[in-house]
């Protein structure tokens, strides 16, 4: 009898794993043939997807649970690793399941903060006053898995309300007749500026994003919601900057030291900024926000090469025989380039990113490859 159960238990077991293998493929195929290729829509996709091996699998303790998560981190890093998104949601989800520890820890040792209690968000104060406490997550608790579900779902509306909460901050940024410059597209900047546009009257200069042409698109937005809109190509941007009174970017990704990876071509708009000392301010989600550096040598993968065929055709076999043609997506942006970051939670410079990448993640999941606490 013995034997049929643990034959049952391991046929259950093996059940619940295809079924996330499935949840990891099928998210994979609808992130590679998403036409809409909107870091929010990936974003939410991931954490549900979190959610869904979270409430299919079994798991005894926190341990378990975010051994459990950091695999299918792995799993899903290691089918897009250009996507920084993706593992931007399960070191946060790591993070939600830390805190949701610490808070069932403290509430059955009595008083919260205590000594020898678990620290959710400890300041320098704290750390030097009352050290966390080795801890290996290993304890059961009844109500757990509820607070881990409330805290994801509190994260899953964080990210339905992102754009808006910043583009209620538009105000205090953009100023009665300013020319502002922006690149390319972005829903983000795109809701910042016409929230904008509501109380204040100002100029935009969009520079078109060629090849995709993604400017065209919010210029047009723009104009039809009354906003004074000159729509310019990328080599246009150095001679009109001296005329700009601040440039406004999104960002695919803010990396650890307070860089960007932006459009291709914000790269060069950044340096014309500089030049001129123009304020080059990003809006950026808090889930856009990376622990990761840019090196030297990994600076194609970031780049995330598209076909070239957007630029050229491939028509004639004299052309390919003779041209090497690479299309990069994404530029670097490198922090003294950037002026202020606007998010979801307020602004901050980029010299202050170390510390909101403390409060936004734990340190131990900043690399989802090596084992908590590991060299």
């Amino acid at each position: 009898v013995c034997v049929c159960v643990c034959e049952g238990d391991r046929g259950k077991q093996r059940g619940t794993m295809a079924l996330q293998d499935g949840l990891v493929r099928e998210f994979s195929t609808f992130v590679k043939r998403s036409e809409d290729d909107s870091e929010y829509i990936i974003s939410r996709r991931a954490v549900e997807l979190l959610r869904d091996i979270m409430s299919q699998r079994r798991w005894q303790n926190a341990k378990e649970l975010m051994d459990l998560i950091r695999t299918t981190g792995q799993a899903l890093n290691g089918r897009r690793p250009a996507e920084l998104i993706v593992g931007n949601m399960v070191r946060r989800v790591l993070r939600l399941i830390r805190d949701a520890y610490a808070l069932c820890f403290n509430q059955e040792q009595g008083e919260a903060g205590e000594a020898g209690s678990v620290l959710m968000m400890p300041s320098l104060q704290d750390l030097l006053l009352n050290p966390e406490v080795a801890n290996d997550y290993s304890t059961p608790f009844k109500n757990l898995k509820t607070q881990i579900m409330q805290s994801i779902n509190d994260l899953l509306e964080e990210l339905e309300s992102s754009a808006h909460n910043i583009a209620q901050q538009s105000l205090e940024h953009i100023h009665a007749n300013e020319v502002i410059m922006t690149f390319g597209y972005s829903h983000t900047v795109e809701a910042f500026l016409l929230g904008a546009a509501q109380k204040r009257k100002f100029q935009v200069v969009v520079a078109e994003a060629d090849p995709s042409n993604e400017g065209h698109k919010l210029a047009t937005t723009l104009g039809s919601a009354g906003v004074e809109t000159t729509l310019i190509t990328d080599s246009a941007v150095f001679a009109i900057m001296s005329r700009v009174n601040k440039v406004i970017l999104g960002t695919s990704a803010v990396m650890a030291d307070g860089g960007l990876l932006a459009r291709s071509g914000c790269h060069a708009l950044a340096l014309a900024a500089h030049h001129h000392n123009v304020p080059v301010i990003v809006c950026a989600s808090m889930f856009k926000l990376c622990p990761r550096y840019l090196c030297s040598y990994a600076q194609d993968t970031f780049s995330n090469i598209s076909s070239p065929t957007e630029i050229a055709e491939y028509a004639s076999p004299e052309f390919v025989d003779k041209v090497d043609c690479i299309n990069p997506r994404l530029d670097y942006v490198p922090p003294e380039l950037v002026s202020l970051f606007v998010s979801n939670l307020g602004g901050n410079a980029p010299s202050y990113v170390y510390r909101v990448l403390s409060e936004y993640y734990h340190e131990d999941d900043f690399e989802l490859a090596k084992e908590p606490g590991a060299a």
